[in-house]
Order: C-alpha cells, then sequence, then structure tokens
C-alpha cells in the first residue's frame, strides 16, 4: 500500500474514532507504534510528556511527527490533515443541526453509551503509559525504575496537599524536569 495513503488512513481513522480529544488518541498511537516503523513507543512516551507541556494536542503533535518523518514536509501536512478532517466535518454537520441535535433522545443515548468508551480507552492508556514511564523491559520480564517510580509517589503525594494543589502545571513540569536533570534519568 503507498506509504501517503497508508499514513493519511491511519490518522483519518485516529481523528474519526479517538472521541474525546488527545488522550482518546492514545491507544490508536500505541497501536500504530506496534505496527509501523513511523515512531516507537518510547518516541510516543517522549512526544506526550512534551505535548503535555506545550501547547497543542497529542494526536496533531504526534500526527505531524509520523507523517513528516516518513514523507517529509507533505507528509507532515497530510497525516495532520487527516486526522482533523473527520472532526472538522462532524463539527460542520452537527452546527447545520445543532438546535434538534442537543435534544434529540437518539443523540443523548448514544453519547450516554460513548462517554464510557472513551473512559475505558483513556484509562486503558493511562496504564500503558504507567507501563512505559515506570518500568523497563529486559529480557521479557518488566522490571520496575526505581527513581521513576520515587518522582510520581512524590509529586502524587505533593498532589494531596491543599497548598501543592494550587501550584499551577507549568511548576510541576519545571520540577520534574529539573529532577530529570540532576539525577540524569
Amino acid at each position: 500500500m503507498n506509504q501517503a495513503f497508508l499514513l493519511m488512513f491511519e490518522f483519518f481513522k485516529t481523528g474519526l474514532f479517538a472521541i474525546g480529544g488527545g488522550p482518546a488518541t492514545i491507544p490508536f498511537l500505541m497501536e500504530m507504534a506496534e505496527r509501523y516503523p513511523w515512531f516507537t513507543m518510547s518516541e510516543l512516551s517522549d512526544m506526550i510528556a512534551i505535548s503535555e507541556s506545550t501547547p497543542g494536542p497529542i494526536g496533531i503533535n504526534m500526527a505531524t511527527f509520523a507523517g513528516f518523518r516518513t514523507l517529509g514536509l507533505a507528509g507532515g501536512i497530510l497525516a495532520t490533515l487527516a486526522l482533523v478532517f473527520p472532526s472538522i466535518v462532524i463539527i460542520i454537520i452537527i452546527a447545520k443541526f445543532l438546535e434538534g441535535f442537543h435534544e434529540n433522545r437518539t443523540v443523548q443515548a448514544v453519547f450516554r453509551g460513548i462517554r464510557p468508551a472513551v473512559t475505558g480507552l483513556i484509562a486503558a492508556a493511562v496504564l500503558s503509559m504507567i507501563r512505559v514511564s515506570l518500568f523497563v523491559e529486559e529480557n521479557g520480564k518488566l522490571r520496575p525504575q526505581v527513581k521513576s517510580l520515587i518522582l510520581c509517589a512524590v509529586i502524587f503525594v505533593l498532589l494531596q496537599w491543599k497548598k501543592t494543589k494550587k501550584l499551577h502545571p507549568a511548576v510541576w513540569f519545571l520540577f520534574a524536569a529539573a529532577v530529570g536533570i540532576v539525577f540524569q534519568f
């Protein structure tokens, strides 16, 4: 299959089915990392960390990265457009019928069914990211990364206190980056 078409198809599919935005794209991106040489799971993990600390959705950043890596500038543009195209079409359709759309019982039932599915996709992605971030696979076995586990536990505990809960997320990213530099994760 033509590489450009395959790239566009995979990101179009992600854009079409990843209801719920950035975090809902992660399971689709993880599947791509396993099936195609566009990016590795480690690169996906890094991109998620970067995407969470910079403007821009995870899916768009990853589509642009994978497309650029695979087919250069044109690939980056194609993959990004393929990802956002379904959302644009759906939003245009919804906007056209918005008046009756919101009150429609069938539409409400559909979204009541979609919400738990999206929650499940996001939970699966979170568990996978925990595995990638806190463990390393050696000889087919998972081994905990002690420094990463300690940092995760410290941040979790600090986020339980009222004073530290109010800190801006940028403070946490800077703190984690400084710890990474000091301890050379």
